[in-house]
Formats: C-alpha cells, structure tokens, sequence
C-alpha cells in the first residue's frame, strides 16, 4: 500500500504484499485460479500445506486478500491523484487516466488477477470486491459527468465512456512489458490522447 502525499500515487516501490500473497499471486497469474492448488501454493510460498492453512483458511481466502488488497491500493492513489488534480474536470480526468495506467503498469500481475478471477469468487467475497470495483468506476463516471457538465466533454454518451475508460486502462495489463518500446511515461502520453478523445475533450 502506498503512503499517502504530493504526487506519491505515481511511485511504486516493491510490492508490500506478505510473502505468501506475493508467491500465490505468482501462481495464480501464471497458472489461473483454477489451475493452483493449496497443495501448489503452499510449495511456491516454501511452506507445508498446515503452514499455509495457519496463514489462510482456504484457496478462496488467499485469492479475495489478493483482490481486496489490489483495489484498495488503487482507489487510494486514485483518490489521491484526484485530489491532487484540483477541480478542474479536464485535469482530474487526466490525473485519474495516469493514475490507472500507471497501476496496470506497475501492480501487472495484482491487476491481472484482480480483473480475470472475479469469475472465481464465492458470492459473498465477490460481492465485496465488486462493491470495490464499483466505488473505483463511481470516481471514472464522475469526472466524466463533471467534465460533460463544464463543457470540457462532448461525449453523448458518458455513461458508455466511462466504462470505455476503464476497460482501456485494465487492458495494459495485457499488453505492457517493461522491456517493451515504450517507456511508462509513453504509455501514459499515448494513452491520455486516446482517451481525451474517447470523452471528447474540446
């Protein structure tokens, strides 16, 4: 989890998942949720399947900890990048765009987990990380209807915006490689013109 100040949404340090998560988290991504077995997972983390049942009760325990704790992180950098931004609504669309970028770069595997294996999740435990995932969408929707409210946007349609907006910035998770062409600030650049001109930014 990042700390909290000017600009420091936008670093990425190492991750501070506890050890155990950071090798789940390698399984998963590798392998998919159910492909992994407490058996599996506890041989990638260097523990007895007791071991890891005394950190986790179950599979489903360690994958929603995982999830949970990649969406908290980013709600947090982007409430920070929006707050950050001040309230013009074409810089807070621009803060919120970098900041969800710059996630999808840097927590790769944390955000391709945390969007494919939603599928997996028990009813209760989904419920909980969709209510995450909604209050994450909420911030997209709301500086788009800002943005259109000002005059700034000229899309017709912003509620389809938005979720256009999300889906492209999860997709770099897919897609980017740290030894890619493009540098992160690149991205971000490409990124932002591709999405300004999604809501229509004038």
């Amino acid at each position: 989890m990042f700390a909290a100040g000017t600009d420091s949404w936008r670093e990425y340090g190492p991750s501070q998942l506890p050890e155990v998560l950071q090798s789940a988290l390698r399984v998963f991504a590798e392998r998919g949720y159910e492909g992994a077995s407490i058996r599996g997972l506890a041989a990638a983390a260097g523990l007895s399947v007791p071991g890891m049942y005394h950190h986790y009760r179950s599979k489903q325990d360690i994958l929603v900890n995982l999830m949970e704790h990649a969406l908290v992180d980013l709600i947090a950098r982007c409430r920070e990048a929006l707050a950050s931004a001040g309230p013009e609504p074409a810089a807070r669309f621009d803060a919120l765009v970098e900041c969800m970028v710059r996630f999808h770069m840097f927590r790769r595997a944390e955000a391709f987990v945390a969007s494919t294996e939603l599928r997996s999740l028990e009813p209760g435990n989904r419920a909980r990380c969709v209510a995450l995932r909604d209050e994450l969408q909420g911030m997209v929707a709301d500086v788009i209807e800002e943005g259109c409210a000002a005059g700034v946007f000229s899309t017709p349609y912003p509620a389809d915006a938005a979720r256009a907006v999300s889906t492209l910035c999860v997709g770099v998770a897919t897609w980017y490689r740290e030894d890619g062409p493009l540098s992160p600030d690149q991205v971000v650049e490409r990124q932002l013109v591709l999405l300004r001109n999604l809501v229509g930014r004038r």
